[in-house]
């Protein structure tokens, strides 16, 4: 009987033992509620700059939208301006597709100062109701702007991500990604500027019902995990590895719904009976968002990516914008019928690729900022 107890209790001592030991290898990371904002300015100050020389490239070409005439030299220069520039941090694929001759620079610029109207290409292309689109129909600026968001920006982060990981990463990341500490789940005037979102957090907002459930909230918790672990040491690899693959995810989450977005207004608008040339240059200009938001994620390296260069390529062949050939843009406009059911092919394809639900689909037919005035 004494031998059983003892035996009884050096089996509790050893257990206890083992159960000490495991939770001192094992410690769980101790996650905040918010992000902390004190080494922000400091630490993010390169990667908002690069945001900030984004949008003033954006402004130039936009200002072929009133009839200016855009100089390639002005694309050029805001380009590489800067340091690092944004020709210094975009994939060697989109910089040459950007750049050069014939590029996508010189072909905005050769469109402005014109007038444009759908049908069989002529001439160099112009402004058509609000927008600038070059002969095809195919409105450069976004290809310019919304492409950079993954050629240049996403591409920026992965540089980061590949480096040496320190507390500042997360910070940069945040930032490159568009957002704020405060998270304003915003990008509308509504908001303080000085935390209002840009870039790709912008459009998280827009695609986020504000639930706690969105890709927005969703990408915010995974930021504030991040921060959290890189702070707690090497102990909480895996949970600093975990963030960041769901952040990746995510925002490659929010570019594909966006697509989504954007396919379900050029169906809607031009499946409308006698719509409008102004409706039928905003459809337009919807469906470049949707070239330039799909284009910009081409060779970037699959390992940092969800979506595969063939499923791109295919995307862009459904969307008249073959990577490899010339863009048939207008014909959305001129054969609605027979060419609008190649958006329903894009949005089912973006669905599978990503196991979006039926309910995730519908709900990206909204700008949510706007419907909830936020």
């Amino acid at each position: 009987m004494k031998k059983q107890l003892f035996f009884s209790f050096a089996c509790v001592f050893l257990l206890s033992l083992i159960s000490c030991n495991d939770n001192d290898t094992n410690p769980r990371l101790s996650i905040p509620t918010a992000y902390d904002a004190s080494t922000f300015a400091s630490n993010a100050s390169t990667e908002q700059a690069v945001v900030s020389a984004l949008a003033a490239l954006t402004t130039e070409a936009q200002k072929g939208r009133t009839g200016a005439v855009v100089s390639k030299t002005a694309l050029d220069n805001l380009f590489t301006a800067g340091n690092p520039a944004l020709s210094g941090i975009a994939t060697a694929y989109y910089k040459g597709r950007l750049e050069g001759e014939n590029g996508w620079f010189d072909e905005l610029a050769k469109s402005s100062g014109g007038t444009y109207t759908p049908g069989t290409p002529t001439g160099e292309g112009g402004v058509y109701g609000a927008y600038l689109f070059d002969e095809n129909g195919l409105e450069y600026e976004q290809l310019i702007e919304k492409g950079q968001f993954g050629a240049t920006l996403y591409n920026h982060a992965i540089a980061l991500i590949s480096g040496t990981l320190t507390e500042a990463t997360a910070d940069q990341l945040l930032a490159i990604f568009g957002a704020k500490p405060g998270f304003a789940n915003s990008g509308s005037s509504n908001v303080n500027a000085d935390i209002r979102d840009r870039a790709m957090a912008n459009y998280a907002a827009r695609r986020d019902k504000n639930d706690g459930n969105g890709l927005y909230s969703q990408i915010k918790t995974q930021f504030i995990k991040l921060q959290a672990a890189l702070k707690a040491g090497n102990a909480f690899n895996q949970e600093r590895d975990e963030a960041i693959s769901e952040i990746k995810l995510i925002w490659e989450k929010v570019n594909a719904a966006t697509v989504i977005n954007y396919c379900h207004t050029v169906i809607a608008t031009l499946s409308a009976t006698s719509p409008t040339d102004a409706q039928k240059s905003a459809a337009l200009h919807a469906y470049a968002e949707c070239v330039g938001f799909t284009h910009g994620w081409r060779t970037i390296p699959q390992a940092h990516k969800k979506i595969t260069d063939t499923q791109i390529d295919e995307v862009l062949t459904l969307l008249n914008a073959p990577y490899d050939a010339t863009p048939t843009s207008y014909k959305f406009v001129t054969d609605a019928v027979n060419e609008l059911p190649k958006l329903t092919q894009v949005i089912d394809k973006l669905k599978d690729i990503y196991g979006f639900s039926t309910q995730e689909i519908e709900d990206f037919k909204n700008n949510w900022v706007n419907v909830q005035n936020r």
